[in-house]
């Protein structure tokens, strides 16, 4: 079984995508009202992961490293 691992994604891009600003969407996330679901990559995507950032019917999808950066998808 694997580790789980941590990721460091910049709040600003995920707040500038869900539409919040970035101190409400801090808030939101320490409340708990931001669902995150963070999927590991495979085969070609092996080392980068996408997470998902969902509060209400409002979504964002970011791809990143292993560092938590943005990368091309």
């Amino acid at each position: 079984m694997d580790s789980p691992i941590s990721l460091d994604i910049d709040g600003a891009l995920v707040a500038r995508e869900i539409g919040l600003e970035v101190a409400e969407f801090r808030r939101l996330m320490d409340e708990g009202k931001i669902a995150v679901l963070c999927e590991r990559g495979t085969g070609e995507d092996a080392g980068r992961y996408r997470a998902s950032f969902y509060y209400g019917e409002r979504r964002a999808r970011l791809v990143v490293d292993s560092r938590g950066r943005p990368v091309s998808s």
